[in-house]
């Protein structure tokens, strides 16, 4: 029978400062990681936990130029959209940020939710069947994490219209888009998050999110 590790006082220290690296990266270099790199971060994803051990994930790697713009495509249309919501002073500042590493970084990872796999046969699914999204959000964490301990880079592109990302990579239309993912080399490492630093927001205490009954 398999014994769990032995997780010391270093090894949690270390934990923490890994989670503390872990930033949403906007800015790459344009150094490619070694090859196999992706195939090793999604294999430590499907080591995060899903619901009745469904593995809902899908995970797309997107190698073809031709897709990758139609996904840029997506990215400009929807962020001059959100542009125009914003008010004057607020739209200067979003105009400012860059909130896409679709250009530069060398690796990029489309994330699904099947939420109709036959996997798990269901369960936990029938009063709350979003837990197979909750399950890859799960996954992507866990590469996320998984690539900053690797010393890269992963940076979230959520301004995207899922059904034009689902188009652009032929995928099934069933399929949920959770995330559209660039990975490489950060240009440049803090641990207080990009838009903090920017001045778009400021992270709250832990204190201000719990609520006692």
């Amino acid at each position: 029978m398999a014994r769990a590790g032995t997780f010391d006082a270093a090894f949690r220290d270390q934990l923490r400062e890994l989670l503390t690296w872990r930033r949403d990266v906007r800015r790459f270099r344009r150094e490619c990681p070694p090859e196999g790199t992706l195939a090793r971060l999604i294999e430590l994803a499907c080591l995060a936990p899903s619901v009745g051990l469904s593995q809902p994930w899908r995970f797309v790697i997107v190698e073809d130029e031709r897709r990758r713009a139609a996904v840029r495509e997506s990215f400009t249309a929807c962020n001059a959209e959100a542009l125009a919501d914003y008010s004057e002073n607020r739209a200067a500042h979003y105009a400012r940020l860059k909130l896409a590493g679709l250009d530069e970084a060398p690796l990029h990872l489309a994330v699904f939710a099947d939420r109709a796999t036959p996997q798990g046969s269901g369960l936990g699914r029938r009063t709350m069947p979003e837990m197979a999204e909750y399950s890859v959000v799960a996954a992507v964490h866990t590469i996320w994490l998984a690539a900053r301990a690797e010393g890269l880079g992963m940076g979230w592109v959520s301004i995207l219209d899922p059904a034009a990302v689902v188009a652009a990579l032929d995928v099934p239309t069933a399929w949920r888009l959770i995330g559209y993912f660039c990975i490489g080399y950060a240009s440049d490492e803090d641990v207080v998050p990009a838009l903090e630093r920017a001045g778009w927001e400021t992270r709250r205490a832990p204190a201000s999110f719990i609520l006692r009954r």
